[in-house]
C-alpha cells in the first residue's frame, strides 16, 4: 500500500478514535452505540465500517491509544533506579506522589473514561474481558506495570531489610490497587460531577500520601 494511502488510513482511524474518546467522556461506555460515534465523526455509516467491523473494535483501539499516551513506566523506573536500600519508606512516598501527579495531570475526561470502564467491567464483565483479550502485552493499562514493579520492589525491600510486614506482599499490592481505584473514583465524582457532599474533599496528593503511609506501616516501617 502506498505511503500516502497508509497515512490516510491511519488519519481516518485516528479521527474515529478521537471521536470515540469524546463520546466516552460524555456517557457511560456501556451505553455508547456505534451510531453515537458515527454522529460524532460526521462520517457516513459505510465509512466507519470500512475501518472498524464493530463497536468493540473501536473501543479496543481507544484503550490502546489511551494506554500508549499515558504510560508511567519511565517515571516509575526513574524512582526505583534511585531508591536507596535504607530509605525504602521515602521511595514509597515518592511513588505515591508521582501517581498523584499523574492522576491530576492526565485530565478529567480521561479519568471519567477510566471510571466508566470500571463500571462496564462490573456490569458486563464478559464484554470487558473480550475487549481486554484483544490487547497485546505492551498495550495494557499502565497500572498493571505499576503493580508488577511494586510487587517486585516490595519483595526485595522485605528481604534486604529483614522486615516483618503485617500482611503479605500480595495483600499489600491488592490494598494499593483498591485504594488507587477509590481515589480515582472519588476525584472524578468531586471534579467532574461536582457532587456536593464530596466537592473539594478529594485531594489526590493528600490521599496518595495517606496511602503511602498505610503501605509503609503494613510493611513494618515508620510512617511520616
Amino acid at each position: 500500500m502506498p505511503k500516502v494511502s497508509e497515512e490516510y488510513y491511519e488519519n481516518k482511524r485516528k479521527e474515529i478514535i478521537d471521536a470515540a474518546f469524546r463520546v466516552c467522556a460524555r456517557k457511560p461506555i456501556s451505553s455508547v452505540e456505534m451510531k453515537d460515534i458515527i454522529a460524532e465523526t460526521g462520517f457516513s455509516h459505510g465509512v466507519i465500517y470500512r475501518y472498524y467491523k464493530d463497536l468493540d473494535e473501536v473501543l479496543k483501539d481507544l484503550v490502546i491509544t489511551i494506554n500508549e499516551n499515558n504510560k508511567i513506566d519511565d517515571r516509575l523506573d526513574a524512582i526505583l533506579s534511585k531508591a536507596k536500600p535504607g530509605k525504602w519508606e521515602d521511595t514509597i512516598y515518592k511513588i505515591c506522589d508521582m501517581l498523584a501527579g499523574y492522576m491530576t495531570g492526565v485530565g478529567t475526561d480521561l479519568l471519567k473514561i477510566c471510571v466508566y470502564s470500571d463500571m462496564m467491567a462490573m456490569t458486563d464483565p464478559q464484554r470487558s474481558m473480550n475487549i481486554a483479550s484483544r490487547l497485546g502485552k505492551g498495550e495494557q493499562s499502565p497500572l498493571l506495570y505499576a503493580v508488577s514493579a511494586m510487587q517486585k520492589y516490595l519483595t526485595g525491600v522485605i528481604e534486604e531489610n529483614n522486615l516483618k510486614p503485617v500482611s503479605s506482599v500480595d495483600e499489600i499490592v491488592q490494598f494499593f490497587v483498591v485504594n488507587y481505584h477509590g481515589i480515582l473514583s472519588g476525584y472524578v465524582i468531586a471534579e467532574c460531577f461536582k457532587a456536593e457532599h464530596v466537592e473539594g474533599k478529594y485531594k489526590p496528593r493528600d490521599m496518595f500520601r495517606n496511602l503511602a503511609k498505610a503501605i509503609v506501616l503494613m510493611m513494618g516501617g515508620k510512617a511520616k
